[in-house]
């Protein structure tokens, strides 16, 4: 976001002053998170949630394809996919093509999409409905975001929720503190000959003073520091192609969690998804950078026994409208997929399809309240009830998680 949009989103959140101070105030380095990883490591019998934002407003219907209903060919003739260029999911739906690589998560039942996931009276301006999503509060402005919220709960450490945004987002902040921010950056060190005598300086040396084993302990934790940033601590990555966004934030975040860093919550995300025109084209390379981004990132958590303790939510500020409009593109609409995956997930789809055919003037009808999602994450990934993030709100989604 620049920066006027960033004081628009803020003002809409009802996120201000508190808030944006707060942002402001905690962004911490690679030193800070080492740090706590040595001093207060990761429980491993504690959830770890990694959020992933699509900024834009994703078109659900070409994301989760209803590709053999007529209804949806006729909505958008040029838009639509046809039943055999998307991946079957079964149940008459398939994924976009250039999401392969969830494909094969949700073969190994390790990919759960929840359907038509709104709220009541939807919003279709980008800034409001961003706004009730991070702040999970339909009805009325609140200053503070839902993981803000959690962290008033749980605690004062700001080093339990991390951005790896270039700015933290308002779901974030709360009254009392707000997440930590890293914002990826480039960390290069020196390679060669050069780089060999410069990592050996943090080698111990027998009767070094406390205050010479601290200096060379911080080289050692530099190149440690490297190699848990991976391909995101630099600006190329390993094919000598720039590195996409998100897969340069989310290599941070699985970097982090395998060192043990006692954070619990994760912001990335992905912008470009208001797709007024020209859409197939602009989304799907999209969804396949999302793809190639998620993918290798949950088959990295499975991997090792912290990474099993995370659990990844994607989801959009709204979907699109079901008829595409005469620019070959879609409109701000209502209801849309959720993703969840990771290994304690329960695959496969959760929550009712939406009806193409009784519509809400051209929009989707909800069936699942975002905040459903929310509260079971809080209850079954955080450890926390929901109850004090989302006060009075009761509703659950059962069998999402394992």
């Amino acid at each position: 976001m620049n920066k006027l949009t960033r004081r628009r989103f803020l003002i809409a959140s009802g996120v201000t002053a508190a808030g944006a101070l707060a942002a402001g105030a905690t962004q911490v380095d690679w030193a800070h998170l080492m740090s706590a990883a040595q001093q207060t490591p990761l429980d491993p019998h504690s959830g770890v949630l990694v959020v992933v934002t699509l900024y834009g407003g994703n078109d659900g219907l070409n994301t989760v394809v209803p590709a053999g209903d007529s209804t949806y060919q006729n909505a958008r003739p040029e838009l639509a996919y046809k039943p055999g260029e998307v991946l079957d999911l079964g149940e008459g739906l398939g994924l976009n093509p250039g999401m392969k690589g969830l494909k094969g998560l949700w073969d190994n039942h390790e990919l759960a999409i929840v359907r038509g996931v709104g709220y009541p009276k939807p919003d279709h301006s980008h800034f409001r409905s961003m706004a009730i999503w991070q702040t999970a509060s339909p009805d009325t402005a609140v200053p503070t975001g839902w993981l803000g919220r959690w962290l008033d709960a749980s605690g004062d450490d700001p080093l339990r929720a991390l951005s790896v945004e270039p700015v933290l987002p308002p779901m974030l902040a709360g009254a009392q503190t707000a997440a930590a921010s890293m914002p990826v950056g480039g960390l290069t060190l020196p390679k060669g000959a050069l780089g060999k005598a410069f990592e050996s300086l943090g080698a111990a040396q027998p009767g070094e003073g406390y205050w010479q084993a601290k200096a060379a302990r911080s080289v050692t934790d530099l190149y440690h520091a490297e190699q848990v940033l991976g391909a995101a601590a630099h600006p190329a990555a390993k094919s000598g192609q720039r590195q996409g966004a998100l897969a340069a934030q989310l290599d941070v975040v699985a970097g982090l969690i395998e060192a043990g860093v006692p954070t619990r919550a994760y912001s990335v995300s992905l912008g470009g998804f208001d797709t007024h025109a020209d859409e197939r084209g602009t989304q799907q390379r999209l969804l396949t950078e999302l793809d190639g981004a998620l993918t290798p990132f949950a088959q990295r958590l499975g991997r090792t026994g912290r990474g099993k303790q995370a659990v990844v939510l994607v989801y959009s500020e709204f979907g699109r409208r079901v008829a595409a409009n005469a620019s070959e593109g879609t409109d701000h609409g209502t209801a849309g997929p959720v993703f969840v995956l990771g290994s304690g997930v329960r695959g496969g789809f959760h929550g009712a399809e939406p009806s193409l055919a009784d519509l809400d003037d051209g929009d989707l009808k909800e069936t699942t309240d975002f905040r459903d999602v929310y509260a079971t994450l809080l209850d079954q990934v955080l450890g926390t009830d929901a109850g004090r993030v989302l006060p009075g709100y009761t509703g659950r989604l059962d069998g999402l998680l394992a």
